[in-house]
């Protein structure tokens, strides 16, 4: 990753520079990173851009050019200047590890750093967790209504970007898809790449035949023939038929047909019918065309005889919900050594935050299926021994006792002391992880249509503190 110190909002420059002209360098901070809501119709998200923040914060510094042109703005005096000219980060970060489960409100990343060091990653952090967050999280829909099926991510031309492209199919993968068009991205991280032809292939040729033949000599072990340019039932289907005989006389089997356009369902049940009649039985059909995890479901429910997916526009923009939304808030201040909790009120319930240095407790079934999530202040234990009555964070009125569970911190040191301690595994090790994490969750939270809000729920501590504050702030 190419340097992105400077791939920060202005105002992150001019707080820094205030707290220096204040005297409040040595002040610390703690923030959290987290969302507000799931997608619509989604109780759930998939962690994204770990490694993303490992990168940047590895690369933090401000080059000789960057302070000229800092210079040139006109805003900083020479002793900020020289002061960033040194900067490194020296705090600690606690992260979610990619793959992970998340829900709404609970840290997703924790940072205690010097204020200016806290406050100047922010955007970049950001950046990051809420781009791979969001397409991850849409990816594991896709992925959950193809019903087993392979899906592939199709997405890069219609990216919003180079690095929208490149890490959003990582997301992509690491939330189950089998692998991806992008080239780059497969050998940047290891995953694997996948692609048929497109309809200029079919066109370059005198005819369709022609160009199906010109595909099976190039490809004879790898042949899947896009068969929709015409005709797909007249001249599509026979014509691919036709050149998979010719490839089996020669020894090779054909991998099968994809389909771009039209009536999915109708096609693919008439395109199986035609490839079995023909002894081709296990040449499988591809959909592309427009897809996400709605149509896929509808397509399932008409019978449409698909068994690969590739899902391009609406998965890697997230189309239906094209931003996460994820915000940092400063939860507390530590000053001459002593912590200090904050919180933002609002008038809004939804944006009032949890203060304190906070972490976050998995609760599991003795089946292993994830009950809720707990977060709690950092200095608290849980006690899987004893019953724990978790509460709904709005209406306080429900409640729900848990018996009989074990317990998993969530979030992993990432940074002490501004060296590097988590090392990433690999995606298809993410990719894995991810599986597990999805098993653990009930089919209810899971499904497409109105999916049941999984629990998330605060530490009486942490509630205490909390309405503690509010009303300390009330009164001021």
């Amino acid at each position: 990753m190419r340097n992105l110190t400077m791939m920060t909002d202005l105002y992150q420059l001019t707080m820094m520079y205030g707290y220096f002209k204040s005297g409040m360098t040595k002040n610390q901070a703690v923030f959290d990173l987290f969302f507000r809501r799931c997608s619509p119709n989604s109780a759930y998200c998939i962690m994204a851009g770990t490694q993303s923040v490992i990168d940047y914060i590895n690369d933090l510094r401000f080059t000789e050019e960057d302070i000229a042109y800092l210079r040139t703005l006109n805003l900083f005096d020479e002793d900020f200047l020289r002061m960033l000219s040194t900067l490194r980060f020296t705090g600690e970060i606690y992260g979610m590890e990619e793959g992970t489960l998340v829900f709404p409100n609970e840290p997703l990343l924790r940072v205690k750093a010097p204020i200016i060091e806290a406050q100047l990653v922010e955007t970049a952090l950001l950046n990051f967790v809420n781009s791979q967050t969001l397409i991850a999280s849409k990816a594991a829909r896709v992925v959950y209504a193809a019903a087993g099926d392979v899906v592939m991510e199709f997405g890069l031309r219609r990216a919003q970007g180079p690095d929208a492209g490149i890490y959003g199919a990582r997301a992509a993968v690491i939330a189950g898809c089998a692998g991806t068009s992008n080239v780059l991205t497969g050998e940047m991280f290891d995953v694997k790449v996948m692609g048929t032809h497109a309809h200029s292939w079919v066109q370059s040729f005198p005819t369709e035949i022609d160009a199906f033949r010109a595909y099976a000599r190039t490809f004879p072990d790898a042949c899947m023939l896009l068969v929709d340019t015409y005709d797909t039932l007249r001249s599509g289907v026979p014509n691919a038929i036709k050149v998979f005989d010719e490839l089996r006389a020669e020894g090779h089997e054909p991998v099968g047909i994809r389909l771009d356009s039209g009536d999915l369902a109708y096609l693919s049940k008439k395109a199986r019918v035609m490839l079995d009649e023909a002894g081709y039985p296990n040449a499988g059909i591809c959909a592309s065309s427009d897809l996400d995890e709605m149509v896929i479901r509808d397509l399932k429910i008409q019978g449409a005889k698909i068994n690969s997916w590739g899902v391009g526009t609406k998965l890697i923009t997230s189309s239906d919900n094209p931003a996460l939304g994820g915000v940092y808030k400063m939860s507390a201040e530590i000053v001459d050594g002593r912590m200090i909790p904050k919180i933002k009120l609002s008038e809004n319930v939804e944006k009032l935050t949890n203060p304190g240095y906070k972490k976050v407790f998995r609760l599991y079934s003795q089946k292993g299926m994830a009950i809720a999530d707990l977060i709690a202040l950092d200095e608290e234990t849980l006690d899987a021994s004893k019953p724990l009555r978790l509460y709904h964070p709005e209406q306080t009125y429900k409640s729900k006792v848990v018996e009989n569970f074990t317990v998993r911190e969530l979030l992993v040191p990432l940074f002490i002391d501004g060296k590097q301690v988590y090392t990433s595994p690999s995606v298809m090790e993410m990719q894995a992880y991810c599986k597990r994490e999805l098993a653990t969750l009930y089919e209810e939270s899971k499904r497409t249509l109105n999916p049941h809000a999984y629990k998330v729920d605060i530490s009486d501590k942490l509630y205490d503190l909390k309405k503690e504050l509010i009303n300390k702030n009330r009164e001021l």
